[in-house]
């Protein structure tokens, strides 16, 4: 394979390519959707999704994934896409070391559902950091960058809608949401120590198992549980991240309340990238809804669905 540096040895993400639609695919999302089924695998969204005419991969719904393509986390995929015009290419991530190395070509084709699109990174992992993950990798944004997505995680199906005039019925409830660095931050209010309730913005990764995550930092609004040992809580595209593990009374979102979640303390400059979040809003809470992501209008609806009232883990 003849591969090439990248002339900038870091990728910047950002949005960098078009949604291209099938025949007939705008018109579907206008009338009913254009459904794309998934999995519930380990707590998070696992869809099947084709790369350049591969094999079947599963590929995490990520909504931390802010540009159009799929990062695939094992080298060895290499061998089942063409990559012959890859360059090499540096991806930052969450974890403590430095940005990890990666192959890209920006001529992908993505296929999953009823969808097919075209002009996609696809960026293939070398680092040593992701080739234990149970998964294949990770999209997000060539799905929340294009459409109102709407995940029913009681039948397991994503629907897409045309974001022109798109509202959802009265049934749901609207919760503004904002965007920064293409990812949707929302506001709640957060007790970790009883009786200390405070606001908190947090952003929403659905590529995340855990409820909930708090960032660490000078000067944050939140008083951390004390006294508890130090944990391994994950490994990111960086290297692996350390914290603690404890459990936060009640967060309220827009009248929403979930209470007794089980909760992960990680400093923020090795678990985020996002310097103004108070923390991080995992699938394991949103699953508890069936959800609407719309970003074109900086919405978020939410309906409770059967796991609504379930314990926490």
């Amino acid at each position: 394979m003849n591969v090439r540096k990248a002339l900038s040895p870091v990728v910047v993400f950002s949005v960098v390519a078009t949604c291209v639609s099938v025949a007939g695919e705008a018109e579907s999302a206008r009338e009913g959707g254009l459904k794309v089924p998934f999995k519930l695998e380990r707590k998070r969204v696992v869809i099947p999704t084709g790369v350049n005419g591969s094999r079947t991969f599963g590929l995490i719904l990520d909504t931390g994934m802010p540009f159009d393509g799929a990062y695939l986390f094992h080298k060895e995929f290499a061998n089942d896409i063409d990559m012959s015009e890859a360059i090499e290419v540096r991806v930052p991530g969450a974890g403590a070391g430095e940005a990890s190395t990666a192959l890209m070509i920006e001529s992908g084709t993505l296929t999953f559902g009823e969808v097919a699109v075209d002009s996609q990174r696809v960026i293939i992992a070398q680092s040593f950091h992701t080739q234990g993950f149970p998964s294949d990798g990770v999209m997000g944004w060539n799905l929340f960058g294009h459409y109102a997505v709407k995940i029913d995680y009681d039948a397991e199906m994503i629907t897409l809608f045309d974001t022109a005039g798109f509202a959802a019925d009265s049934t749901w409830t609207a919760i503004p949401i904002s965007l920064r660095n293409n990812t949707a931050f929302i506001e709640g209010v957060l007790e970790v120590v009883e009786g200390e309730k405070v606001p908190v913005s947090l952003y929403i990764d659905l590529a995340s198992d855990e409820a909930l995550e708090l960032l660490l930092r000078p000067g944050q609004k939140f008083t951390a549980p004390e006294g508890q040992p130090e944990s391994y809580l994950g490994t990111g595209l960086s290297g692996d991240i350390h914290g603690t593990r404890g459990e936060v009374k009640q967060l309220s979102v827009d009248g929403f309340a979930l209470h007794e979640i089980p909760t992960a303390f990680a400093p923020a400059n090795v678990r985020s990238k996002q310097e103004d979040a108070d923390g991080v809003l995992g699938n394991d809470f949103i699953r508890r809804f069936n959800v609407i992501f719309d970003y074109a209008h900086e919405l978020l609806y939410l309906k409770p669905n059967k796991t609504y009232r379930a314990a926490f883990d």
